[in-house]
């Protein structure tokens, strides 16, 4: 079982920043593909960013590409997403995600089976 728990969300003005970070519990940690989902009101949950088990491949979502960086240090089973020049659109609940099938880095949330509760991130315009 793995249990993750998301922190650093906020609220913050457009062009601002925020830090996102996500704890997990788990002796395989470095293990797993890590990813960042985000939902905003009445849309589908939709992907962010991913990164596989050694943090040399992260992915992004091509509205998010430029601004976003995830990271992942598996000396301290954390996984980070830095969201730089934030626009409103960015306004979601982001949702930490792991993945520990070893089988590619998932852009679904049919990927991952274990999810953070989230943590709210509201960019004012």
């Amino acid at each position: 079982q793995v249990q993750l728990v998301e922190s650093g969300g906020g609220l913050v003005q457009a062009g601002g920043s925020l830090r996102l970070s996500c704890a997990a519990s788990g002796r395989t940690f470095s293990s797993y593909v890590m990813g960042w989902f985000r939902q905003a009101p009445g849309k589908e949950r939709e992907f962010v960013s991913a990164i596989n088990w050694s943090g040399t491949r992260p992915v992004y979502a091509d509205s998010v590409k430029g601004r976003f960086t995830i990271s992942r240090d598996n000396t301290k089973n954390t996984v980070d997403l830095q969201m730089n020049s934030l626009k409103f659109e960015d306004t979601a609940v982001y949702y930490c995600a792991a993945d520990p099938s070893r089988v590619g880095i998932g852009v679904r949330s049919a990927d991952y089976d274990y999810w953070g509760q989230g943590t709210q991130v509201t960019v004012s315009s």
